[in-house]
């Protein structure tokens, strides 16, 4: 089986300080580059994540502060790599809830301006969660009959996590070979930021998931009470979050003037 595509795929996985999108950072970044033509190009980076990386978080990935100590920072790098997946759809295993944001969070640190407007991500693991509902290592045993024995490893994982998807295809004819199709079924549910505090309600528009406003329209709201659009900027929210909210405030102003 191969992939059906119209324009490249991006399959990439992060090695990182932690699990916090808004505060940790990137220590090892793998990207396996797929074109319509089936052609594969793929490149691995270890990088200074300017800050300490805790032991409990090295001893799953082996990455030591020593070993990225050298290495250049994600903001030397960021060019490169989003000239790589610029002109691509984005897939991974978990990465809509972690390894896209943050990325994302990375990129625009480094004054990239990274959106996903034009671009669908495939997330591996929700398929495999809805078809099975295990692990990469178990996924890639159940579909691929092999042993992940360097897990961990983002090089393994993202290259794992390709087979997988092939796999899954080959496994289940109701999965269209169609990125934009498997885009839709890897989704859990649909929000306009990456970490969740922005979502779509029922009519299509903006709502708040979380806080004193939950399920309110975020138009609304900000118009109600202005100082909460403030807060959220100055709050230790994601920066894709903050840069969604200011377009919907910027839209909503523009609509006004027009």
């Amino acid at each position: 089986m191969e992939l059906k595509l119209t324009r490249p795929i991006c399959f990439f996985d992060l090695e990182t300080t932690g699990t916090n999108v808004a505060k940790d950072r990137i220590v090892e970044i793998s990207i396996l580059k797929v074109f319509p033509n089936g052609n594969k190009e793929s490149r691995t980076w270890l990088v200074n994540p300017e800050m300490h990386i805790p032991e409990e978080v090295v001893a799953i990935h082996g990455i030591s502060n020593e070993k990225v100590a050298n290495e250049p920072t994600f903001k030397e790098l960021s060019k490169e790599i989003y000239k790589i997946i610029k002109d691509s759809d984005l897939g991974g295993f978990n990465s809509d809830r972690f390894d896209i944001p943050l990325l994302a969070e990375e990129l625009l640190r480094a004054d990239i301006d990274f959106d996903m407007k034009n671009t669908v991500s495939v997330d591996v693991q929700t398929i495999f969660h809805k078809k099975e509902k295990r692990t990469l290592e178990a996924a890639y045993k159940f579909y691929c009959d092999k042993e992940l024995t360097d897990a961990h490893s983002a090089e393994a994982d993202t290259n794992a996590t390709y087979e997988v998807l092939l796999s899954q295809l080959d496994r289940y004819p109701d999965l269209e070979n169609n990125i934009k199709k498997l885009a839709e079924f890897s989704k859990r549910k649909q929000f306009v930021d990456f970490a969740g505090f922005i979502a779509l309600d029922q009519d299509g528009e903006e709502v708040f998931s979380f806080g004193k406003h939950k399920g309110k329209k975020v138009q609304e709201v900000l118009e109600k009470e202005p100082g909460y659009f403030g807060w959220i900027l100055n709050a230790d929210f994601p920066l894709y979050t903050k840069k969604i909210l200011t377009q919907i405030k910027l839209s909503k102003l523009n609509n006004k003037l027009s």
